[in-house]
């Protein structure tokens, strides 16, 4: 294994590892965005009130998004044995 190869590896983790959190992060997001902005439509500045919905769609996400998160990171793991594999 050379370093070209140890370069392409690192970037298809940083790739994996955008791709496996992108589902949680965008419905933690949105949900986020929605929950702020109907505090600042009604005036109502809990800050607890974020915290039980975000947890919520973040799950509901994650099992969702599972067997795709769970295919790429196959996919990645298939791709670094195959490179460690052929370089010895």
């Amino acid at each position: 294994m050379n370093e070209a190869d140890a370069l392409d590896i690192m970037r298809n983790a940083i790739w994996t590892v955008l791709i496996a959190s992108g589902p949680a992060v965008l419905a933690a997001m949105v949900v986020g965005v929605t929950i702020a902005l109907i505090q600042a439509l009604t005036q109502v500045q809990e800050m607890t009130l974020t915290f039980v919905p975000k947890i919520i769609a973040v799950m509901v996400a994650i099992a969702l998004s599972a067997p795709f998160v769970g295919a790429q990171i196959s996919l990645f793991t298939n791709l670094v044995f195959s490179r460690v594999q052929s370089g010895f």
